[in-house]
């Protein structure tokens, strides 16, 4: 390639890739095809003229570019289990589609809102690195609010995949100790950690939990 003697106006690669919002080997794979290509510095360095691109061309590269993610979680110690194989399913649905994918999981309350890779999901979403999220059900993202987090993937441009569209067969189960988990912790804040109405309290509210899942 011939060398530009007027440069003034093209970006090296790390700005050209900040400029348009894509990564530095999506710029190399577009010069070798041809789709943007770079002129030469006389030390032999790549300097790009981004007004060559055309208008919506990097756009759709960058959605190509954006992760799939799929979020797996479940609400206590003893689903260990269940989220071994919670995530399993997820794995052989998005190699079986050819993603290429990251898995994210969580172990705790679905009323919970700061769960560590809960943070980290929405933290992708919002800088736009995801393009893509897959949930086994509905309930395994948020008990109550997971419409709020659809609407944001909606407005970020992220595909959202429901597996199973029907109840989650442990939606019970896991409202139940979600439920518990909330007494607990403000009967705790009322009474003390270790009183004697607390402890009976709780008592009888883990009761009323088991009997209603077995109900």
């Amino acid at each position: 390639m011939l060398y530009n003697t007027n440069m003034e106006k093209y970006l090296t690669i790390g700005e050209a890739s900040k400029e348009l919002g894509v990564s530095i080997s999506t710029l190399r794979r577009w010069d070798s095809s041809g789709k943007l290509k770079s002129e030469k510095t006389a030390s032999g360095h790549r300097r790009y003229d981004i007004t060559k691109l055309k208008p919506n061309s990097y756009r759709n590269e960058k959605q190509n570019d954006r992760k799939t993610v799929a979020y797996a979680r479940v609400s206590g110690q003893d689903q260990k289990n269940d989220l071994d194989r919670q995530k399993q399913v997820l794995e052989m649905y998005c190699a079986k589609q050819g993603w290429i994918y990251d898995v994210v999981s969580d172990l705790g309350s679905g009323m919970n809102y700061h769960k560590k890779g809960l943070k980290k999901l929405l933290n992708g979403i919002m800088s736009e690195d995801i393009g893509r999220l897959v949930v086994t059900h509905k309930d395994r993202l948020l008990r109550f609010g997971a419409e709020l987090v659809f609407a944001v993937c909606e407005a970020k441009n992220v595909e959202v995949v429901i597996l199973n569209q029907g109840e989650d067969t442990t939606f019970e189960e896991d409202l139940a100790k979600d439920v518990l988990e909330i007494i607990t912790v403000f009967s705790a804040r009322l009474y003390g950690s270790r009183s004697r109405k607390n402890k009976k309290l709780i008592e009888s509210i883990t009761k009323a939990a088991v009997e209603a899942v077995e109900g």
